[in-house]
């Protein structure tokens, strides 16, 4: 649009013309939007806020007394605020160019005046020390021509040909000779040490793969010999399964025949033995029973033959008694109970004797006691008749 004006983002447009600036600035800043501007009222001019870059080469003095020539790079730019556009339009705006060199002289004065007042090991070894004093010493300085400095760096310093850097660093350099020589030592110890182990490892190795390809060709060599066993084992093994089938086939025929020979000759022998055993133990007790039976067949014919003989022996006991010397006390009377008794007694003996006749009849194994009983008593008194003399009744 006509007189309508913008400025790029890195610059600040400037209008002079008409009414005053903020603090009575002769002119108008305008950042980051546009400004209608009327035509040939007002004057519009663009001041850059990019970054600018100036080097500083200055030789300068420490406080030793060594010149030491500096070479450092210095990155600045116009402040964003009003008041540093201001301050550098007033004074940069025709020639923009100017503030590189003014800030190279700026700083190259301060570098002079600092280094001037440090040794050289303390420049050499604390750089980041030197730049921070520079900046601090150049800020206030820098602020009042509207410029602001982001970074400071020292490139390069050299001592020419004094040769007091080279001297000050030779005994870090021996150190640093003699750690590279043993760390070239201990590189070289490591690498024999490597190629020793891996020599080792080949041998090893070699050794492992010479075991594996004769244990491969042991197994091989078994294994065909194995192979050519097989056949002459295998019938071996048959002959063998043969012959212990065979053994075991002999040792049932010959448990089977032990079997029939028990069965054959032992049973029967023992059958027969058993058997001639117990007719021998018949015979032996038909023997005693008829031993027995003769015994008991004589006992029977003597009992008949006393039982026969019985009333001949009360006969003959009574007539005995007629003998005999008895004292009779109540006359005729006793001496009837006397021969009375006797014939009862012998009576009495009589029943008996057939009573245990017919109990031996019925069971030939009684004792023979009960059929002399009355014989054994008889004749006790008997006898205690002839030994007592007579006897007196009452």
């Amino acid at each position: 649009m006509f007189g309508y004006r913008v400025p790029a983002p890195d610059e600040a447009m400037l209008i002079s013309g008409g009414r005053r600036g903020l603090g009575g600035a002769p002119f108008r800043v305008v950042t980051g939007h546009g400004k209608f501007v009327v035509p040939f009222f007002r004057k519009t001019r663009f001041l850059s806020l990019a970054m600018c870059e100036s080097e500083v080469t200055e030789t300068c003095v420490t406080k030793q007394g060594i010149a030491l020539h500096v070479r450092a790079v210095i990155a600045f730019k116009v402040g964003n605020d009003h008041e540093s556009i201001i301050n550098a339009g007033q004074r940069f705006l025709s020639d923009q160019d100017q503030m590189s060199v003014l800030t190279g002289r700026i700083f190259a004065g301060h570098l002079r005046a600092i280094i001037g007042s440090m040794t050289v090991e303390e420049i050499v070894t604390e750089r980041q020390k030197l730049a921070a004093e520079v900046l601090d010493t150049s800020k206030m300085e820098m602020a009042k021509i509207g410029l602001i400095v982001d970074s400071l760096q020292i490139q390069s310093i050299d001592d020419g040909d004094t040769g007091y850097i080279d001297a000050m660093s030779a005994p870090h350099k021996a150190a640093i000779q003699r750690q590279a020589q043993i760390a070239q030592a201990q590189a070289t110890q490591a690498a024999v040490e490597a190629e020793q182990e891996a020599a080792r490892r080949q041998a090893e190795y070699a050794r492992q793969t010479a075991v594996v390809k004769a244990e491969y060709s042991a197994e091989v060599d078994r294994a065909q010999a194995q192979a050519a066993q097989a056949g002459p084992l295998a019938q071996a093994h048959a002959q063998q399964e043969v012959l212990d089938a065979q053994t075991e086939l002999a040792e049932r025929q010959a448990l089977l025949r032990q079997k029939q020979l028990v069965s054959e000759v032992v049973k029967p022998a023992e059958a027969e033995a058993e058997r001639v055993r117990i007719l021998a133990a018949a015979e032996a007790q038909r023997m005693k029973i008829q031993a027995e039976a003769a015994a008991s067949y004589d006992r029977v014919a003597l009992d008949r033959m006393l039982i026969d003989q019985l009333p001949q022996i009360v006969k003959e006991a009574a007539g005995g008694l007629a003998g005999a010397n008895v004292n009779v006390l109540n006359g005729a009377d006793g001496l009837g109970e006397i021969a009375a008794g006797l014939v009862s007694q012998g009576l009495t003996i009589l029943d008996s004797v057939r009573q245990n006749l017919s109990g031996q009849e019925s069971d030939g194994n009684h004792s023979e006691q009960p059929r002399d009983n009355g014989l054994l008593q008889l004749s006790a008194r008997r006898d205690k008749k002839s030994d007592d003399g007579p006897v007196d009744v009452d």
